[in-house]
């Protein structure tokens, strides 16, 4: 029998004693009370002010320079958070006051027939987790909203031929078909777009949507597949979608 095993079980006076001991190391914490806690407040805000500095500084100096690189265009006024992720060579095109939440990542599949572009519109938002797969074009248009975790795909990523994802073929043409986002979208947390889908203008896609048709303008849509549920209006849209997505459970409660 190990030594471990022996200090779990705690059998005997040695092992029940030092098992004890053992126990009061592991719980014993520093007390945060009276002048301490002054202190230790104010080492968080040194802490909090100094992970601040040095993010923004890394953003300026590294992380942004190396993503610009990578870029066809860039408008005025872009701002991000942290580098995105790249694979593969493609050509992406950013208007003014695009912003980036978090990390977005952009996947070049290059396997169309010209080099794969991303083109986002002006004042839109990229959240956090936003993934562009694309092989031949996605376009998102002006004053978009992306919430966290969308997934946007303009081609399958395989063939649907078993024989052929065997053999390791790429996807073929004809499962690759453009996206293209209008003005105004509001596309909820982890959306899945679809190759060869159009959402019109002012158009609100429901959080866990799967969209795999093209969506009109000033509609709501929700579920898998992606169906209208309200002909919108811009004054009632985002009522109707706040009545798609359910409550958030409030600090405490759940599992």
């Amino acid at each position: 029998m190990n030594l471990m095993v022996k200090l779990r079980r705690g059998e005997g006076p040695f092992w029940s004693g030092l098992k004890a001991f053992v126990l009061r190391v592991l719980r014993f914490h520093i007390p945060v009370v009276g002048i301490l806690r002054l202190l230790f407040g104010f080492l968080y805000g040194v802490h909090v002010f100094s992970r601040g500095l040095f993010a923004t500084l890394t953003r300026f100096f590294w992380s942004e320079p190396l993503f610009r690189s990578q870029c066809f265009r860039i408008g005025t006024g872009f701002r991000m958070e942290h580098m995105p992720f790249i694979i593969g060579a493609g050509r992406i095109t950013l208007g003014d006051d695009v912003v980036f939440g978090g990390k977005p990542s952009f996947v070049f599949g290059n396997r169309g027939s010209r080099l794969p572009e991303i083109v986002v519109g002006n004042h839109t938002f990229i959240g956090h987790g936003v993934g562009f797969s694309v092989s031949d074009s996605i376009r998102i248009g002006n004053d978009c909203l992306l919430a966290s975790g969308v997934q946007l795909s303009d081609y399958d990523g395989h063939p649907v031929d078993a024989e052929r994802r065997r053999a390791g073929d790429p996807t073929p043409p004809e499962s690759i078909r453009p996206i293209v986002i209008g003005n105004d979208v509001w596309i909820g947390t982890n959306v899945i777009i679809l190759k060869g889908v159009e959402v019109g203008d002012r158009s609100i896609i429901g959080a866990g949507a799967v969209v795999t048709r093209n969506v009109p303008p000033d509609v709501v849509v929700a579920g898998n597949p992606a169906r209208i549920v309200e002909h919108s209006t811009p004054r009632d849209a985002a009522d109707t979608l706040t009545n798609l997505v359910p409550p958030p459970v409030p600090a405490g409660e759940g599992a």
